[in-house]
Protein backbone atom coordinates (compact mmCIF):
# COMPACT_ATOMS: atom_id res chain seq x y z
CA UNK A 1 0.00 0.00 0.00
CA UNK A 2 1.44 3.41 -0.75
CA UNK A 3 -1.29 6.00 0.03
CA UNK A 4 -0.90 8.09 2.86
CA UNK A 5 -3.50 8.94 5.23
CA UNK A 6 -3.54 12.33 4.38
CA UNK A 7 -3.81 11.42 0.68
CA UNK A 8 -6.62 9.29 1.66
CA UNK A 9 -8.21 12.17 3.65
CA UNK A 10 -8.77 14.42 1.02
CA UNK A 11 -9.63 11.55 -1.43
CA UNK A 12 -12.61 10.60 0.33
CA UNK A 13 -13.55 14.62 1.43
CA UNK A 14 -13.61 14.84 -2.38
CA UNK A 15 -15.78 12.43 -3.37
CA UNK A 16 -18.19 14.15 -1.25
CA UNK A 17 -18.08 16.90 -3.52
CA UNK A 18 -18.08 15.35 -6.19
CA UNK A 19 -20.84 13.06 -7.89
CA UNK A 20 -22.62 10.54 -6.01
CA UNK A 21 -21.27 7.23 -4.82
CA UNK A 22 -21.48 4.25 -3.47
CA UNK A 23 -19.41 3.56 -0.54
CA UNK A 24 -19.86 -0.76 -0.06
CA UNK A 25 -19.57 -1.92 3.61
CA UNK A 26 -16.50 -4.31 3.95
CA UNK A 27 -15.88 -6.73 7.08
CA UNK A 28 -12.63 -7.83 6.87
CA UNK A 29 -9.17 -7.35 5.03
CA UNK A 30 -10.48 -10.01 2.40
CA UNK A 31 -13.57 -8.46 1.59
CA UNK A 32 -11.82 -5.10 1.47
CA UNK A 33 -8.95 -5.90 -1.30
CA UNK A 34 -11.82 -7.83 -3.19
CA UNK A 35 -14.12 -4.14 -3.44
CA UNK A 36 -10.97 -2.57 -3.76
CA UNK A 37 -10.45 -4.34 -6.70
CA UNK A 38 -14.36 -4.29 -8.19
CA UNK A 39 -13.16 -0.42 -8.36
CA UNK A 40 -15.03 1.25 -5.82
CA UNK A 41 -13.49 4.70 -4.81
CA UNK A 42 -14.13 4.24 -0.80
CA UNK A 43 -15.23 1.70 2.04
CA UNK A 44 -16.96 1.95 4.99
CA UNK A 45 -17.12 -0.82 7.87
CA UNK A 46 -20.17 -2.22 9.52
CA UNK A 47 -20.41 -2.81 13.00
CA UNK A 48 -22.94 -6.01 12.64
CA UNK A 49 -20.34 -7.58 9.90
CA UNK A 50 -17.41 -7.05 12.16
CA UNK A 51 -19.34 -8.69 15.15
CA UNK A 52 -20.46 -11.52 13.01
CA UNK A 53 -16.28 -12.21 12.55
CA UNK A 54 -15.76 -12.15 16.32
CA UNK A 55 -19.14 -14.49 16.32
CA UNK A 56 -21.26 -11.45 18.32
CA UNK A 57 -24.20 -9.40 17.64
CA UNK A 58 -24.08 -6.18 16.47
CA UNK A 59 -23.22 -3.73 19.04
CA UNK A 60 -20.45 -6.76 21.58
CA UNK A 61 -17.18 -5.54 19.95
CA UNK A 62 -15.61 -3.53 22.27
CA UNK A 63 -13.58 0.05 21.05
CA UNK A 64 -9.80 -1.88 21.48
CA UNK A 65 -11.35 -4.21 19.08
CA UNK A 66 -12.96 -1.90 16.32
CA UNK A 67 -9.86 0.27 16.56
CA UNK A 68 -7.62 -2.88 15.87
CA UNK A 69 -9.77 -3.48 13.28
CA UNK A 70 -9.67 -0.10 11.76
CA UNK A 71 -5.90 -0.47 11.94
CA UNK A 72 -6.15 -4.10 10.00
CA UNK A 73 -8.54 -2.12 7.20
CA UNK A 74 -6.59 0.86 6.63
CA UNK A 75 -3.85 -0.97 5.85
CA UNK A 76 -5.59 -3.56 3.49
CA UNK A 77 -6.05 -1.30 0.75
CA UNK A 78 -5.37 2.52 -0.65
CA UNK A 79 -8.59 3.00 -0.26
CA UNK A 80 -10.79 5.48 2.32
CA UNK A 81 -11.67 3.48 5.36
CA UNK A 82 -14.75 4.91 6.93
CA UNK A 83 -15.78 3.30 10.17
CA UNK A 84 -18.75 2.23 12.15
CA UNK A 85 -18.23 3.61 15.48
CA UNK A 86 -22.34 2.51 16.62
CA UNK A 87 -22.95 5.48 19.56
CA UNK A 88 -19.20 6.15 20.22
CA UNK A 89 -18.22 3.62 22.74
CA UNK A 90 -18.50 5.68 25.63
CA UNK A 91 -19.74 9.18 27.21
CA UNK A 92 -17.10 11.10 25.42
CA UNK A 93 -17.07 9.82 21.87
CA UNK A 94 -14.29 12.08 20.90
CA UNK A 95 -11.98 9.40 22.13
CA UNK A 96 -13.04 6.71 19.18
CA UNK A 97 -12.55 9.33 16.49
CA UNK A 98 -9.08 10.26 17.71
CA UNK A 99 -8.16 6.90 18.21
CA UNK A 100 -9.17 5.28 15.23
CA UNK A 101 -8.03 8.21 12.95
CA UNK A 102 -4.53 7.34 14.72
CA UNK A 103 -5.40 3.66 13.63
CA UNK A 104 -5.63 5.05 10.14
CA UNK A 105 -9.32 5.58 9.28
CA UNK A 106 -10.11 8.99 7.47
CA UNK A 107 -13.66 9.05 8.54
CA UNK A 108 -16.60 7.26 10.99
CA UNK A 109 -19.88 7.57 12.07
CA UNK A 110 -21.47 8.14 14.95
CA UNK A 111 -25.15 7.55 16.02
CA UNK A 112 -27.65 9.03 18.67
CA UNK A 113 -28.81 5.64 19.89
CA UNK A 114 -26.80 3.82 23.25
CA UNK A 115 -28.24 0.23 22.15
CA UNK A 116 -30.99 1.00 24.75
CA UNK A 117 -32.53 4.37 24.16
CA UNK A 118 -32.53 7.16 21.77
CA UNK A 119 -30.32 10.01 23.37
CA UNK A 120 -32.25 13.00 23.61
CA UNK A 121 -31.25 16.14 21.01
CA UNK A 122 -29.57 18.21 23.17
CA UNK A 123 -27.71 15.04 24.50
CA UNK A 124 -27.24 13.89 20.72
CA UNK A 125 -25.93 17.30 19.98
CA UNK A 126 -23.07 17.92 22.32
CA UNK A 127 -21.81 14.40 21.90
CA UNK A 128 -22.12 15.24 18.06
CA UNK A 129 -20.01 18.93 18.90
CA UNK A 130 -17.71 16.62 20.78
CA UNK A 131 -16.69 13.78 18.29
CA UNK A 132 -16.44 17.04 15.53
CA UNK A 133 -14.01 18.52 18.10
CA UNK A 134 -11.81 15.51 17.95
CA UNK A 135 -11.88 15.10 14.46
CA UNK A 136 -10.57 18.64 13.36
CA UNK A 137 -8.32 18.10 15.71
CA UNK A 138 -6.62 14.63 13.82
CA UNK A 139 -3.99 16.74 11.44
CA UNK A 140 -6.06 15.84 8.27
CA UNK A 141 -9.65 16.44 7.21
CA UNK A 142 -11.71 13.30 8.53
CA UNK A 143 -14.61 13.23 7.52
CA UNK A 144 -17.58 12.99 10.81
CA UNK A 145 -21.22 11.73 9.76
CA UNK A 146 -23.85 11.75 12.49
CA UNK A 147 -26.68 9.53 12.49
CA UNK A 148 -30.27 9.57 13.40
CA UNK A 149 -31.54 6.66 14.22
CA UNK A 150 -35.18 7.11 14.40
CA UNK A 151 -36.18 5.02 11.95
CA UNK A 152 -34.55 1.76 12.90
CA UNK A 153 -34.94 2.37 16.20
CA UNK A 154 -38.94 2.32 16.50
CA UNK A 155 -39.65 5.86 16.09
CA UNK A 156 -40.36 6.75 12.58
CA UNK A 157 -40.84 10.25 12.38
CA UNK A 158 -39.39 12.52 9.80
CA UNK A 159 -39.47 15.88 11.27
CA UNK A 160 -37.72 14.41 14.61
CA UNK A 161 -35.38 12.86 12.35
CA UNK A 162 -34.98 16.32 9.96
CA UNK A 163 -34.56 18.32 13.50
CA UNK A 164 -31.52 16.02 14.24
CA UNK A 165 -29.98 15.82 11.47
CA UNK A 166 -29.86 20.11 10.91
CA UNK A 167 -29.11 20.56 14.56
CA UNK A 168 -26.14 17.79 14.31
CA UNK A 169 -25.30 19.99 10.62
CA UNK A 170 -25.13 23.06 12.88
CA UNK A 171 -22.85 20.83 15.24
CA UNK A 172 -20.60 20.99 12.79
CA UNK A 173 -21.21 17.43 11.16
CA UNK A 174 -19.77 16.66 7.48
CA UNK A 175 -22.19 14.16 6.52
CA UNK A 176 -25.63 13.07 8.15
CA UNK A 177 -27.15 9.96 7.95
CA UNK A 178 -30.86 8.44 8.79
CA UNK A 179 -30.67 4.67 7.82
CA UNK A 180 -33.82 2.88 7.44
CA UNK A 181 -35.78 5.45 4.86
CA UNK A 182 -37.58 3.52 2.34
CA UNK A 183 -39.78 6.55 0.58
CA UNK A 184 -38.14 8.20 -2.14
CA UNK A 185 -40.37 11.34 -1.48
CA UNK A 186 -38.89 10.77 2.67
CA UNK A 187 -35.07 10.40 1.17
CA UNK A 188 -36.01 13.63 -1.22
CA UNK A 189 -37.07 16.05 1.62
CA UNK A 190 -34.40 15.23 3.90
CA UNK A 191 -31.96 15.51 1.97
CA UNK A 192 -33.34 19.40 0.43
CA UNK A 193 -33.62 20.07 4.25
CA UNK A 194 -29.99 19.94 5.02
CA UNK A 195 -26.46 21.60 3.52
CA UNK A 196 -24.33 18.58 3.81
CA UNK A 197 -23.89 15.39 1.57
CA UNK A 198 -26.29 13.19 3.34
CA UNK A 199 -25.64 8.80 3.14
CA UNK A 200 -28.40 7.15 2.41
CA UNK A 201 -28.88 3.26 3.13
CA UNK A 202 -29.55 1.19 0.14
CA UNK A 203 -32.65 -0.90 -0.48
CA UNK A 204 -33.49 -4.05 -2.41
CA UNK A 205 -36.48 -1.83 -4.08
CA UNK A 206 -34.68 1.30 -5.07
CA UNK A 207 -31.93 1.49 -7.38
CA UNK A 208 -28.36 3.67 -7.12
CA UNK A 209 -29.55 5.95 -10.13
CA UNK A 210 -32.91 7.02 -7.63
CA UNK A 211 -31.46 7.54 -4.71
CA UNK A 212 -28.80 9.78 -6.11
CA UNK A 213 -31.63 12.03 -7.92
CA UNK A 214 -33.76 12.25 -4.67
CA UNK A 215 -30.33 14.07 -3.46
CA UNK A 216 -28.13 11.22 -2.13
CA UNK A 217 -24.28 12.28 -2.31
CA UNK A 218 -23.17 8.66 -0.66
CA UNK A 219 -24.98 5.25 -0.82
CA UNK A 220 -23.53 2.61 1.65
CA UNK A 221 -24.95 -1.13 2.16
CA UNK A 222 -24.79 -1.90 5.86
CA UNK A 223 -24.12 -5.21 7.13
CA UNK A 224 -25.64 -6.63 3.77
CA UNK A 225 -23.24 -7.48 2.21
CA UNK A 226 -21.86 -9.49 4.73
CA UNK A 227 -25.35 -11.49 5.03
CA UNK A 228 -25.12 -12.13 1.22
CA UNK A 229 -21.71 -13.97 1.92
CA UNK A 230 -23.20 -15.55 4.76
CA UNK A 231 -26.01 -16.57 2.87
CA UNK A 232 -24.21 -18.25 0.45
CA UNK A 233 -22.49 -20.54 2.97
CA UNK A 234 -25.11 -21.47 4.47
CA UNK A 235 -26.55 -22.48 1.06
CA UNK A 236 -23.34 -24.26 -0.08
CA UNK A 237 -22.73 -25.63 3.31
CA UNK A 238 -26.55 -27.18 3.51
CA UNK A 239 -26.40 -28.83 -0.17
CA UNK A 240 -23.46 -30.55 1.22
CA UNK A 241 -24.56 -31.83 4.79
CA UNK A 242 -27.96 -32.60 3.20
CA UNK A 243 -27.43 -34.02 -0.55
CA UNK A 244 -23.63 -34.60 -0.61
CA UNK A 245 -23.69 -31.83 -3.28
CA UNK A 246 -20.51 -29.89 -3.94
CA UNK A 247 -21.22 -27.88 -6.53
CA UNK A 248 -21.93 -24.43 -4.87
CA UNK A 249 -17.90 -24.54 -3.81
CA UNK A 250 -16.05 -21.53 -5.11
CA UNK A 251 -12.97 -21.93 -6.74
CA UNK A 252 -10.68 -19.42 -5.11
CA UNK A 253 -10.52 -15.87 -5.77
CA UNK A 254 -8.58 -14.38 -9.03
CA UNK A 255 -5.04 -13.77 -8.16
CA UNK A 256 -4.90 -10.48 -8.15
CA UNK A 257 -7.67 -9.54 -5.32
CA UNK A 258 -5.16 -10.52 -2.71
CA UNK A 259 -1.51 -10.34 -2.22
CA UNK A 260 0.79 -13.12 -1.97
CA UNK A 261 1.80 -14.07 1.49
Amino acid sequence: MSATTEEKAEAFRALHAGDAFVIPNHWDAGSARVLAALGFRALATTSSGFAFTLGRLDGAATLDEVVDHAAVLARATDLPVSVDLEDGHGADPGVAISRVAEAGAVGGSIEDWDRERLYGLDEAVERVRAAVAAARAVGFPFTLTARAENHIRGNPDLDDTMARLQAFESAGADVLYAPGLSDLNDIRALCAAVSKPVNVLARPNLTFQELADAGAQRVSVGGSLTWAAVQALVEAANAIRDRGNFSLLGSGPPADWLEPA
